[in-house]
C-alpha cells in the first residue's frame, strides 16, 4: 500500500469518516485538504441509478457552468467565409475550413473543442479516426454543430461543458478550481447536478442520484449528501 505524505494524513484528518456533506461544506472543504503548488481542477462525480448499456437509460447533455470552468479552453472554428469573423469576435482560437481539416489529417489536436455548421459535417467524416478517440467530433447534441457558431463558441468559452455517463454509470467533470471561491464551486456543482436530474430517464426506476464526490487533483474525495442540492 502506497505510504500517505504528511499533507495528505492531514488531508485525512478533516475529512470525517461517513459523514455526508452538504455541497457547501464540500466546497469549503475541498480548498482545505487540497495542498499542491499548482492551481488544481475541482472534480465532480456522480454514479447515476441506471444502465447505459440501454440506449433509453443514456445520460448525455450539456451545461453552462455559472462561474466558468477556470480552464482556457481552445476552440475551433470550422465554418463558411461570412461566419468567420463572428467567430473570431466571439473568442474562437482558430478560425477557417480546408485548411484546418487538412492540419487535422496531418494530426494536428491542439484543440479542446470544435464547433461546425450542419452543412460541413460531411467534411468531417473522414476525420472520425482522429478527432473520435479524443473526444473532438461536433455532434448536434453538445451544441457544437449549429448555425449560429459565434453563439456556440461564447457558451464554450464562458463554461459551457458536455458530458456524458460511462460504462460504469459514472459521469465526471470539472467544475472549477481551487482558487475558486467556495460559493463558486458550490454554484457550479449545484447546477451540474440538478441538470443531471432534469434529464433523468423516464425508465429509470429506484434511486436516481446514487452518490456524489468531490475531490481536487490528488486530493480524497468529500461525498456530498444529494439532498443538499435536489
Amino acid at each position: 500500500m502506497a505510504k500517505l505524505t504528511k499533507n495528505q494524513k492531514l488531508a485525512a484528518e478533516k475529512i470525517e469518516a461517513g459523514k455526508l456533506y452538504t455541497v457547501a461544506e464540500a466546497a469549503a472543504l475541498v480548498k482545505e485538504i487540497t495542498t499542491t503548488k499548482f492551481d488544481a481542477s475541482v472534480d465532480v462525480d456522480v454514479r447515476l441509478g441506471v444502465d447505459p448499456r440501454k440506449a433509453n437509460q443514456m445520460v448525455r447533455g450539456v451545461v453552462s457552468l455559472p462561474n466558468g470552468t477556470g480552464k482556457e479552453v481552445r476552440v475551433l472554428a470550422l465554418c463558411t467565409p461570412d461566419q468567420e469573423a463572428a467567430a473570431k469576435e466571439a473568442g474562437a482560437d482558430y478560425v477557417g475550413l480546408d485548411e484546418y481539416i487538412e492540419k487535422i489529417k496531418g494530426g494536428w489536436t491542439d484543440i479542446d473543442v470544435i464547433i461546425t455548421q450542419p452543412q460541413i459535417m460531411g467534411k468531417l467524416g473522414a476525420l472520425g479516426r482522429v478527432l473520435g478517440p479524443r473526444g473532438l467530433m461536433p455532434n448536434p447534441k453538445s451544441g457544437t454543430v449549429t448555425m449560429d457558431v459565434a453563439k456556440a463558441v461564447k457558451e464554450v468559452k464562458q463554461g459551457k461543458i458536455d458530458f456524458k455517463v460511462d460504462k460504469f454509470g459514472i459521469v465526471h467533470t470539472s467544475v472549477g478550481k481551487v482558487s475558486f471561491t467556495p460559493q463558486a464551486i458550490a454554484e457550479n456543482v449545484t447546477e451540474f447536478v440538478q441538470t443531471l436530474i432534469k434529464l433523468k430517464p423516464a425508465v429509470s426506476k429506484g434511486t436516481y442520484i446514487k452518490s456524489i464526490y468531490l475531490s481536487s487533483t490528488m486530493s480524497q474525495g468529500i461525498k456530498i449528501d444529494p439532498k443538499s442540492i435536489e
